[in-house]
């Protein structure tokens, strides 16, 4: 194995799990990344070695370190400042995969990580192992085809939560699990129309103030945030393919106002609908 590998994810459009980068590095002593904001979630596993974490915790000012060595890993929460840094003595190997997509953070939450438990921490060595093996399986296979890697994504999540000691217990929460289902089935076959967060409650059968802490302490983010990621999410997927026009993408996507689609996409993206159609276009 060499030394250092990373790649850049081919430009598809997953909606649930996507890949951005992926790679692995035997760090130089002393060698640190950060203060970084990241936008979206990445996962590092420690194979060998010793380093430091200084995270932010959710509510941006508080900052923890956590010592950190082989056999664990860290994960760093989007919108946050973090620095890490390789051991003096011992520096760290690791290997790592910054992914999101619409359930993203609800993994990670059964897998009991966050930004206010960024540690991760196997039950043993085999379970620990494998996440090792599966993060570095898609590390050194940059050739392989989309749905290969994606495939391996989801094997490696499922690794995370099941191996994880801090996983949610699965009697415990089957209730809350089970509304938050619900919900984000409703949301992703009404995302068109005009929706509110009072129907998809009512939907639920839940109180509104209830239904969104609920909602927002299980995937991370409001309701009304989550919809316009869903909406911006299946814009982007219309935008890939076909030529249908932005305007009418936006009101297939709930959009009524052109303006407020564009705005809401740059805001989201980072690029204008126009720009990043351009250069995410699918090409037959």
């Amino acid at each position: 194995m060499k030394d250092f590998s990373f790649s850049i994810f081919p430009n598809e459009n997953f909606l649930d799990l996507r890949i951005y980068q992926y790679g692995y590095e035997q760090c130089a002593p002393l060698k640190s990344f950060g203060p970084f904001i990241r936008n979206h979630y990445l996962f590092h596993y420690i194979i060998s070695g010793r380093g430091l974490l200084d995270a932010t915790a959710a509510d941006g000012v508080t900052t923890r370190r956590y010592t950190l060595q082989a056999g664990q890993g860290f994960l760093i929460c989007p919108g946050l400042i973090n620095t890490y840094f390789a051991d003096e003595a011992d520096p760290w190997k690791y290997v790592w995969i910054e992914f999101d997509g619409l359930h993203a953070s609800e993994s990670l939450r059964y897998a009991g990580l966050s930004a206010a438990q960024p540690v991760y921490q196997a039950d043993d060595e085999t379970q620990s192992a494998q996440v090792r093996d599966l993060m570095l399986y898609i590390a050194e296979h940059p050739n392989a085809s989309v749905l290969h890697l994606i495939g391996h994504l989801y094997l490696f999540i499922d690794a995370l939560i099941q191996s994880s000691s801090t996983r949610l217990s699965a009697q415990s929460n089957q209730l809350k699990d089970f509304y938050i289902q619900e919900a984000v089935n409703y949301i992703e076959q009404n995302y068109q129309r005009n929706l509110t967060v009072e129907e998809v409650a009512d939907a639920c059968r839940l109180n509104r103030s209830y239904f969104s802490k609920l909602f927002k302490d299980n995937m991370g983010c409001p309701p009304q945030e989550f919809m316009i990621g869903v909406r911006l999410a299946k814009a982007a997927e219309l935008m890939c393919s076909g030529n249908t026009p932005i305007s009418e993408i936006a009101v297939r996507c709930g959009y009524s106002n052109q303006f407020h689609f564009s705005r809401a996409f740059k805001k989201h993206y980072g690029t204008p609908p126009q720009k990043w159609r351009a250069q995410n276009r699918k090409h037959s």
